[in-house]
């Protein structure tokens, strides 16, 4: 497997590891039952807690681009040091993008935010002049 494509399947499973937090948090924050209720009025959630559906949503959009890159390079044959090296650091801002949104780590949160984002564009133009 390429390493770009390792890259997305690890970014996939921290994605559901995220999902899973921010579960937790809810759950400690409303119960079990709300959480598998179907949700119809919305309760008060922590701070931590909101702040970490956000984190998964924002995932969730991050993820889109990043496998709509990831395609692009292994469909294109455009993998490269540069294409490995972006995708790794896609990995490693989102896992670090976790704590810095949770804990409100300002303005360093849309900082490492930035690297993931730009990381995912560097592939997507690799593709398009290789």
């Amino acid at each position: 497997m390429a390493a770009e494509t390792t890259a997305l399947a690890l970014a996939a499973l921290l994605q559901a590891v995220q999902i899973g937090l921010a579960a937790a948090s809810m759950n400690r924050d409303v119960g079990a039952k709300w959480n598998a209720s179907p949700r119809d009025r919305q309760p008060e959630f922590s701070v931590l807690t909101g702040r970490l559906r956000r984190a998964v949503d924002n995932h969730f959009e991050g993820l889109i681009l990043f496998t709509i890159a990831v395609v692009l390079v292994v469909l294109s044959d455009a993998g490269s040091a540069l294409t490995v090296l972006c995708a790794w650091s896609y990995l490693l801002a989102r896992l670090i993008y976790i704590p810095a949104y949770a804990f409100g780590w300002s303005p360093w949160r849309s900082a490492i935010w930035a690297v993931g984002f730009v990381a995912t564009l560097v592939m997507i133009l690799t593709t398009l002049f290789t």
